[in-house]
Parts: C-alpha cells; structure tokens; sequence
C-alpha cells in the first residue's frame, strides 16, 4: 500500500504457468439477463484506463494484422476470416466496462461532466457501466442515469481496495457490512431494469471471506451475474489470485459467475474455466500491457495457438493508440471543460510505459517520451524510435510485457 491507496502492481507475484486443458476452452457465449456477452471475456473496469478510447482501441484490436505490406483488400480478406474463425465481430472481448465512477459525484455532477464520464460510441456496445459508494438512494439514482444513458449493464464496486474509496465505505469497504450491501442492491435492482451485477473481492481479509454468502445474496436480490476479483482487500494486488474461491461461488449460484485475477495469457484463460466452472473470464491489468490477449484468447479458442505480437505489430498499434487520443482530444476541444477529453501526453506516457516492456531498446524510448511535453511529441518519438530500428520482425513474448506502477486504481 502506498500513497492514498494501493497501486498497481507492474508484475505477478510468482506467476503460475498453466498448460492447454484438454478439451476446455473459454466459453463462446454468456448472457447477463438479455444481454449477450459473446465471446465470455469481460474487459475489466480500471480507473485512469478504460476510458472511450482505450475501449474502442480493444474492440478494434483486431484490425490490426500482423503483415503490414499487405494490400488493403487482402487485409480485409485477412480480417475477416480471422472474425469469422474467432466467433466475434471485431476483437473477441465480449463485453466492455467503464472506469468506476462515484454515484456521490454523477448524481452532483452537471450535465457536461456526466457525459465525459459516461461517453461511449454505438461500437462499444455491450458496454456496462461500473459505479462505487455507500448510499444506496445514491447508487439508485446514479444507476438510473447509467441506464437513460443507453449503457447495457450497471455494475457495483465492491472490489476496490484504495483507501480514499475504502474511507467513504465504498468499494472493498462495505465487504464488512454485508446487510448494507444487501440495502443497496434491493433499492438498485428496483431502480433499473437493465440488468444489474456486482465485482466484489473474497472479503476483507483471510478471517473474513464473504463471497459466497454474498453471491447467494446478490441472487437472491436479483442481479443478474456476479464477478470475483479472487484476492482479499487486504491482499491488495500482491501475491496469487484464489481460483478455488471462484469456484465455491459458481458452486453456490446459479447466476453468471465471472473469474478475475492472474489471467495473463490464453492458456490461464482456459485453465480459470477448467479449475473453476465460471462461466466467463475478466482481464485487467494484462490487457492494458497485451492489447492483443482478447484476441489471442478468441485464436486460442478456435484453432489451439494463437499469434504472438512482432515488432512491427507493436508499434502499429501504439501508433494507432496515440493517433485516437490525439483525435478525440481534437475533436473534444470545444466542449466545456469538464466534458473533454483533457490532456494527452500523461496519458500517453503511461501507456508507452506499459507497452513498450520488452522491445530492444524500450527503455531509450520510454526516456525519450517522458521528456516530451505534449501528446504530438510524444507520437514522434514513437514514429523515430520505431523507424531507426535496425531490429527484424522478431515475435515478442507478450505475457512477458510489464504492468506500469502507477498511482491509478482498480477493482
């Protein structure tokens, strides 16, 4: 724990590494309520992270092939019969989660500040989104504006371990007061009708496990699925996630249950399903390094193996990355203040950071971008790090990209 709340860990304590269960793979579809999550991969609400662009940059990540003197045509013929073989349209994440936003301050907010929280493009659909707090009237009136919003889902944080969160008694926090939690989701589920679901930790420490009392209750109160983040607040980010307690939970519900925690390649994807029964999977912190993992997890479903990232396959899709912040920053530069997309080149900065772990000379790169002072630079230095190098098209090992340490938070 650091500063006002625990910070990403950059790596995995003591990784386990899984082989291919035979015959088990993730599964091609999930439903929440009418809502059809397809394939059942679920990208993880992650604060400072899963913003409009960094989610359409994932949907999308599959238009980017690893031959890029392919003509257009052929690069569409390409893509299209990878989609066809991965059973999803754009890039085999299944359903896209918001960044957890405070019911406290969407319900105070004026009507421009929600929509630079709540924005989203009909190509995110499905998309739910995620919200944290202690009062359930709050948290009703913050989920009623998430549905007259259009998303498809609204989710409840109970998984955050930061301090400033667990202070008010959100996230994490209410893990110690299950009868509040059980307040806030009958006065939720009454509020909404689009269906209704929560991500919550196996409780507050190894002396108080609550999840699968608080699956069977948020079954009995109507949601629609639950989502378990297999590590105590306690555990913050640090050692190995519990698949076991996973489980327990879907042994206990009949409702949705998906597994979160140490998914880092398409291998754990399937060892998760095969060791717990969930009937989808959720992935944080490794789809920020490894934008590819929902496809490679689709390919993986598919045929067996799936395509490692080269070189070149890295800097086009940092490229890309950077070229939509750019552009939604353009293209929000008029709005009033809280409604724009604000400045880019922290944001860039951190995402280099992330991403460029494990390229040949990553670190003279990452130097170059923290001196840059705005978002254009920062894209220029990419530009001319990736255009000097004298490196062949070689496979990177993306499992092995690091996670930044960074003051953000997530659940």
């Amino acid at each position: 724990m650091a500063g006002k709340g625990f910070t990403v860990k950059k790596d995995w304590d003591n990784p386990r590494e899984h082989a291919m269960p035979e015959g088990v793979r993730v599964p091609p579809e999930m439903r929440i309520g009418p809502v059809a999550v397809s394939p059942a991969t679920v990208l993880a609400p992650m604060a400072g992270v899963t913003d409009t662009v960094f989610r359409r940059f994932i949907r999308h990540a599959s238009v980017f092939t690893k031959d890029q003197g392919l003509e257009a045509k052929d690069q569409r013929t390409e893509i299209a019969a990878v989609e066809e073989s991965v059973t999803n349209a754009q890039s085999g994440c299944g359903l896209l989660m918001t960044e957890f936003t405070s019911a406290d301050g969407l319900s105070r907010m004026r009507e421009a500040k929600r929509k630079r929280y709540l924005t989203f493009y009909d190509d995110e659909h499905p998309i739910g989104a995620q919200l944290f707090g202690s009062n359930a009237e709050t948290l009703a009136e913050a989920a009623r504006i998430v549905q007259d919003t259009g998303f498809d889902t609204v989710d409840l944080n109970l998984g955050c371990p930061a301090k400033r969160v667990v202070g008010c008694n959100g996230g994490s926090g209410l893990l110690r007061d299950l009868p509040k939690i059980g307040e806030i989701f009958r006065t939720v589920r009454k509020a909404v009708t689009i269906p209704f679901t929560v991500k919550f930790r196996m409780g507050w420490s190894d002396t108080q496990i609550v999840c699968v009392e608080l699956a069977r209750m948020a079954e009995a109160e109507g949601l629609n699925a639950v989502a378990l983040h297999a590590r105590t607040r306690e555990q913050g980010y640090s050692g190995q996630a519990r698949w076991e307690w996973i489980a327990s939970v879907k042994r206990a519900v009949t409702i949705p249950v998906v597994g979160n925690g140490d998914i880092r390649t398409p291998e754990d994807a399937a060892a998760m399903v095969a060791q717990t029964g969930c009937d989808a999977v959720m992935i944080g912190r490794a789809a920020a390094a490894n934008p590819w993992i929902f496809r490679q997890i689709a390919q993986y479903t598919a045929t067996g193996s799936y395509d490692h990232p080269t070189f070149s396959d890295r800097h086009h899709m940092i490229r890309a990355y950077f070229e939509m912040l750019l552009a939604e920053a353009e293209a929000t530069k008029d709005l009033p203040r809280d409604a724009r997309l604000g400045e880019t080149a922290g944001k860039m900065k951190q995402f280099a950071t992330w991403f460029t772990h494990g390229v040949p000379g990553g670190g003279r790169l990452r130097k170059s971008i923290y001196q840059s002072k705005t978002g254009q630079a920062v894209l220029d230095q990419v530009n001319g790090f990736f255009a000097s190098q004298p490196v062949e098209d070689i496979t990177l090992d993306s499992a092995s990209a690091a996670f930044s340490e960074t003051a953000y938070m997530c659940d």
